[in-house]
């Protein structure tokens, strides 16, 4: 096998396979060779054509010619792009030069009738040559980043770039080719760099002389480019220069640099997952994909923003078919053409459906037979489920998850996982107290039959639909204010993909009745996270104000600590433990299900009221409970 994957690439690098425009850059280098031959003949000669002409041999030297361009062929030289001509290139070029040289001498050592040349044009030419390719390549390379530079000068926007070292050197030879970037600064607090030039650009300073330079070149952009930063050195950098009013961007991916593919969109604005302060927890990708790979998977609310990262991460870990349940039409195809042009070889089904819908729910379990379910579909808004819609919230996510486990049950699946959240332990609010009488109806449901079922509770999630960072940027692009509840008011925060693997890892992870919660590590003031955001969006907290409008209806104004080791046990992965929570009562599913019978709407004290006899940690929320029961 391995002889004809050499074959292989040498017949794709034949002068018959080639584009036009590499058979174009051989022909070039043909003439080159011929013209290293011929100065070399007159420097032999000492410019005397007469002499040089009676030793030239013109046979010879064309045979010469095309077996030199022929090894820079088979050694691979073609295969480079003259506009990206570096140090690697360089060293491909001498090989061949050097090569094609040793060729000729046995050419001339065993024929020497045939094929004659001079000893010393023979040492003279392959200098010659190399110098002559090597310098069409750079010449070409200068003309066409000349080219772009002029466009880049003309119309790109001023960028000051933070790091002189080898990331910050490769990221302007980047800006050259990109139309949209033009570094006019660079900025190292290294003393031994002021002044020095990288790629055409000048080390005007340190960090403290940024709002100088900003005035200056008026460039309020700035890219951090030091690749031996941590995450928690380049936020506190990133702070740093917002409070001088920079907009703080970071760099692309190692790879896209050493790809030359800057785009437009390559060098990011900080993200929301930058803001969490701690590091995202890591997850071993092995034992993702050991409970998914092979199976039939169905993600219920799978266009919500927790059911479609679901989908995304599953995709990756090769079911035999992905089975997308949501009742958002949109939401649903959204999610659909996403998979459709990123995982090509994906097999899904996209299905419309109501939790809440018995006959669909069971027909589409049936139908499938999924051996992994992931209940993601939830009411999930505290103030909006707090009045109003408190019924609908208590048929969604506890009626919800009761169907969907029994129809599990009944089309035998073998694993189910369920979505919580951490507003279940404790909770003072009608969406909190219906998931954790979900979490209890759906233990009581299972318990004692074969399907095994986990529970999986995170805090909050940064940039998901509803959660309070889209709501800051959308209020900072306005010119604010931001609006925050309360100045003490504290959450847990983690990332979409944190969220969602967590989620997939429990599959993995459960062996049945199981809460699993994530260490979450401190918690954030939402006043820090608007400040924070306000700066990393190159605003100030006198350009934007922030306001406080008084806690919502059911909101805590601190959350319960999840990963107490009082109240979790841990499991094999650090970061992630199994609440020890009460046990549900065996009467909690049949109240349940006669109070849902008794009468086909309740209003918001009736479902309060219920909801606390059913679940004992419920404390409604005094201030809308006493005037909801006036109003009763």
């Amino acid at each position: 096998m391995k002889p004809r994957g050499v074959l292989d690439r040498l017949r794709a690098r034949m002068v018959w396979r080639m584009s036009w425009r590499r058979r174009l850059q051989v022909v070039v280098d043909l003439v080159l060779a011929l013209g290293a031959w011929v100065a070399a003949y007159l420097v032999r000669f000492n410019f005397d054509f007469a002499a040089a002409e009676e030793y030239f041999v013109p046979t010879a030297i064309l045979a010469f010619a095309v077996v030199q361009v022929g090894v820079l062929v088979i050694v691979g030289v073609y295969s480079r792009l003259w506009r990206y001509t570096g140090l690697q290139d360089l060293r491909l070029m001498i090989v061949g030069v050097a090569l094609g040289a040793l060729v000729v001498l046995a050419m001339v050592a065993i024929f020497p009738r045939m094929f004659f040349a001079p000893r010393s044009t023979l040492l003279a030419q392959p200098a010659f040559f190399l110098m002559l390719i090597a310098g069409v390549r750079v010449l070409w390379r200068m003309m066409r980043e000349n080219s772009a530079q002029k466009q880049t000068l003309e119309y790109g926007e001023p960028v000051i770039v933070v790091g002189a070292g080898d990331a910050g050197a490769t990221l302007l030879r980047e800006f050259e080719r990109s139309h949209r970037w033009r570094a006019v600064a660079l900025l190292d607090d290294d003393p031994h760099k002021r002044n020095s030039v990288v790629n055409g650009v000048r080390v005007e300073g340190t960090l403290a002389d940024f709002p100088t330079l900003s005035l200056r070149f008026r460039a309020h952009k700035v890219v951090i480019a030091i690749r031996s930063m941590d995450r928690d050195q380049r936020i506190a950098l990133a702070r740093r220069l917002s409070e001088q009013g920079a907009e703080v961007y970071t760099l692309p991916p190692r790879d896209t640099l050493h790809k030359g593919e800057v785009t437009d969109d390559a060098i990011r604005r900080v993200r929301p997952e930058d803001l969490l302060r701690r590091n995202q927890v890591s997850l071993d990708a092995n034992l993702l994909i050991a409970g998914i790979a092979g199976k039939v998977v169905l993600v219920t609310g799978a266009g919500g923003s927790i059911g479609s990262e679901l989908c995304r991460q599953l995709a990756d870990l090769q079911p035999t078919l992905l089975v997308m349940f949501e009742l958002n039409e949109f939401a649903l195809y959204e999610i659909d053409e996403e998979l459709h042009a990123g995982w090509t070889t994906l097999a899904r089904a996209s299905v419309i459906g109501d939790v809440r819908d018995e006959n669909r729910v069971q027909e589409v379990m049936t139908r499938y037979r999924p051996d992994v379910v992931f209940h993601a579909a939830a009411y999930k808004h505290v103030p909006l489920m707090e009045q109003v819609n408190a019924f609908e919230a208590l048929r969604n996510n506890a009626l919800g998850t009761l169907v969907i486990a029994n129809a599990a049950m009944r089309a035998a699946v073998a694993k189910l996982i369920v979505v919580s959240t951490d507003k279940a332990v404790n909770p003072t609010n009608v969406m909190g107290a219906t998931k954790r009488l979900a979490e209890m109806l759906v233990q009581d449901a299972t318990a004692g039959h074969e399907i095994k079922v986990s529970i999986v509770r995170f805090g909050n999630v940064l940039g998901s639909a509803g959660s309070v960072i889209p709501k800051f940027v959308e209020q900072i692009q306005r010119g604010g204010p931001v609006t925050v509840t309360h100045p003490e008011i504290t959450r847990y925060f983690m990332s979409i993909p944190e969220a969602a693997q967590l989620v997939v890892l429990s599959s993995t992870l459960g062996r049945g009745g199981e809460i699993f919660v994530l260490d979450m590590g401190a918690p954030v003031r939402i006043s820090d996270l608007a400040r924070d955001l306000i700066q990393l969006m190159g605003k100030t907290e006198r350009e934007v104000d922030i306001v406080y409008t008084g806690l919502r209806p059911g909101e805590k104004l601190f959350e319960e600590l999840l990963f107490d080791t009082e109240t979790t046990v841990p499991t094999e992965h650090e970061r992630l433990r199994i609440a020890r929570a009460r046990p549900p009562t065996a009467a909690a599913r049949a109240m349940f299900a006669e109070w849902l019978r008794e009468r086909p709407l309740r209003s918001d004290f009736e479902v309060r009221q219920f909801l606390h006899r059913l679940v004992p940690e419920y404390t409604p929320d005094e201030r809308y409970h006493r005037r909801a029961a006036e109003r009763a």
